[in-house]
């Protein structure tokens, strides 16, 4: 488990970026954490910084939200408000899983049953200082690949910690 904590919106942003320099391409990102941890923020980024240029909603209300970027097709879910499993199912998340994506999904434990497993789980906090934490734990290659570019990648202005 790595963690590392920042400030800025900007510092956000280069999390981002750092994380589609690794081509997570197809994968699976949990984001845990409370309301305001900052899930949706980080999921805006990356779908930006993988090259999506129009706007970015939160799926708070839809449940899913699908991006087609320069790196691939992402594939955004919060599940916040999901009453249970069988929800996912009139998504038609099976037709997604057809196809290689990245998946960033928010809430994951609302819908554990149906989703397909992490290939990386990021666990985000906010601070009584105001600054975030982020967490990440690698399950399988797949996420230990992506957890390694990211520690090789930290970008200035974010403090790694052990």
């Amino acid at each position: 488990m790595k963690r590392w904590r920042w400030c800025r919106r900007e510092d956000t942003r280069a999390f981002a970026t750092a994380l589609v320099a690794a081509k997570p391409l197809p994968a699976v990102v949990y984001l845990h954490g409370d309301l305001g941890a900052g899930k949706t923020t980080l999921a805006q980024e990356i779908v930006h910084a993988a090259g999506y240029r129009g706007l970015v909603k939160s799926p708070t209300y839809t449940l899913l939200e699908v991006y087609a970027t320069a790196l691939g097709s992402i594939v955004h879910l919060d599940l916040y408000r999901l009453g249970s499993d069988d929800e996912l199912e009139f998504l038609g998340l099976r037709d997604y899983l057809d196809q290689p994506a990245l998946w960033l999904i928010e809430w994951p434990r609302c819908g554990t049953a149906t989703l397909p497993e992490p290939d990386l789980e990021c666990f985000l906090s906010l601070e009584p200082d105001a600054s975030h934490t982020l967490s990440a734990h690698a399950a399988g290659l797949v996420g230990q690949r992506l957890l390694d570019a990211l520690v090789e990648a930290v970008p200035a202005g974010l403090e790694e910690e052990s």
